[in-house]
């Protein structure tokens, strides 16, 4: 069977303990869009994994494949590899050939395009990660991309580049008015002083086409090499039909999908369960015929820009208490490390999610992190206009001037969480429960796992979707 992994939010839920947690079931795991700005941690036996591109299922021995809807950066990609060796794992991670690559150029577009954003009286920017990923889509879908299947290949490459390249001079030189020639002379400075052969930050050297392809050719031999690259929808179509696990590991969330999230606070892919098919080239009908569990942080937090109508900033106690739940769930970027801005649990967002994605199950983590509070209140609905709203506007704007409808519920004191790991469901304080049973019933979907803490054994476990 399938099961595939969503956030139900921002991106934040904390995908990564529940992958790792059912991806020792798993045979497969799979992620289906996104790059290298989708920060996962995974804590197992006290152990900490930082990753941001590799399958979180590595943890747990799977074989992780970076399926065609990816966009890969081979740096991120080796490095992440290197640093799970040097932690005693042997992670078996493949990509697609069809997946596009993240070229230099791409993350020096990002940077630039954001600057002029920001700069707009328009005040547009979205807050990216500044990883190269939009841009990455954009050459994508403008037929201009280089795929992974082209590292392997030197001399396609070389003709790739050499059509690509140009485009990108003249968009930083024409467009953003840039000068490269006086970028290199000055990186080349700035090496010669400081002895520094390190070019990620030279802007020249990330539109030279032969530099590119000397660094770019060798990649492709040791993805070579090392066996790494697939035909991703051959591959898990034999997988399937042997009777193997797959698992389908979203990156990011809901609302920032680049169709059903809040345009254009948006991610340039579609992490909604829709897009598992189309970025791992398994068929609909067999993705569609498995589970789909959404997982829902207890609060709402979100990295950068965008509506947020929960969001704790008004007076000085609100933002002390969004202080104390950001101090206590570790509220900061895994990526970028900028502190998560936070706000109560958004059932609109929830709804909205369960229905893009077809839900069949929840997953509800940090629960132990609302322990504690002095007030608990959850959004059930927005005032907009006159109207009362059950779901998410279409529109950014709308969604903006939304006022959230709240209920207060009971709080919860601490409790000892690796205690109630072990005991189960009813060990967790009884106003936790309604909690949960409130989010459950207000759409409609039944509650499969409980976060109780960062640990992979710190999950009450209702239901293993791999047992349905």
């Amino acid at each position: 069977m399938t099961l595939t992994i969503v956030g139900s939010q921002l991106g934040d839920e904390g995908k990564g303990a529940l992958v790792d947690r059912w991806g020792g079931d798993a045979d497969v795991v799979v992620r289906y869009q996104g790059g290298d700005n989708a920060g996962h941690t995974v804590v197992e036996g006290g152990a900490e994994y930082k990753l941001s591109l590799v399958p979180s299922g590595a943890v747990r021995g799977t074989v992780g494949i970076l399926g065609n809807g990816c966009v890969v950066n081979p740096k991120t990609l080796f490095a992440e590899i290197d640093n799970l060796r040097e932690q005693g794992l042997d992670p078996d991670v493949r990509v697609a050939r069809r997946a596009h690559v993240i070229m230099p150029y791409h993350r020096v577009l990002d940077g630039i395009e954001e600057e002029v954003k920001a700069d707009d009286d328009a005040g547009d920017a979205v807050g990216t990660t500044g990883r190269g990923i939009g841009p990455t889509y954009e050459d994508k879908a403008g037929r201009r991309g280089i795929r992974v299947a082209d590292l392997l290949d030197p001399e396609t490459l070389r003709e790739k580049l050499e059509y690509a390249v140009p485009q990108k001079r003249a968009l930083v030189e024409d467009v953003y008015g840039l000068d490269l020639d006086s970028e290199a002379q000055r990186a080349s400075g700035s090496r010669t002083q400081s002895g520094d052969d390190d070019s990620d930050d030279d802007r020249a050297a990330a539109f030279d086409v032969d530099a590119l392809h000397e660094e770019f050719a060798a990649i492709g031999e040791r993805l070579a090499d090392e066996g790494m690259t697939v035909n991703c929808s051959d591959y898990l179509h034999r997988r399937h039909e042997a009777g193997d696990e797959i698992l389908f590991e979203g990156a990011q969330g809901t609302h920032i999908d680049v169709d059903h999230g809040n345009y254009p606070f948006v991610t340039s892919s579609n992490p909604t369960a829709g897009g598992a098919a189309v970025g791992s080239g398994l068929g609909v009908t067999t993705v569609g015929d498995g589970e789909v569990v959404g997982i829902v942080k207890a609060y709402l937090s979100r990295v950068g820009e965008g509506p947020l109508p929960t969001e704790l900033d008004g007076d000085a106690d609100e933002e002390a208490l969004a202080d104390e739940i950001r101090e206590k769930g570790g509220e900061f970027g895994t990526v970028t490390g900028r502190p998560r801005r936070i706000g109560w649990l958004d059932l609109p967002m929830l709804r909205h999610a369960a229905r893009v994605s077809g839900f069949t199950g929840v997953a509800v983590n940090h629960v132990d992190v609302l322990a504690g509070l002095d007030e608990l209140k959850v959004c059930t609905g927005y005032e907009l206009d006159g109207e009362t709203l059950d779901t998410v506007p279409t529109t950014t704007d709308r969604w903006e001037r939304c006022e959230p409808v709240y209920e207060t519920l009971d709080t919860w004191a601490p409790f000892d969480s690796s205690a109630v790991a072990e005991a189960g469901y009813d060990a967790l304080p009884e106003a936790a429960r309604d909690y949960l049973e409130f989010v459950a019933d207000e759409i409609d979907t039944p509650v499969y796992a409980v976060g109780v803490g960062p640990d992979r054994e710190e999950t009450v476990e209702l239901t293993n979707p791999f047992d349905e």
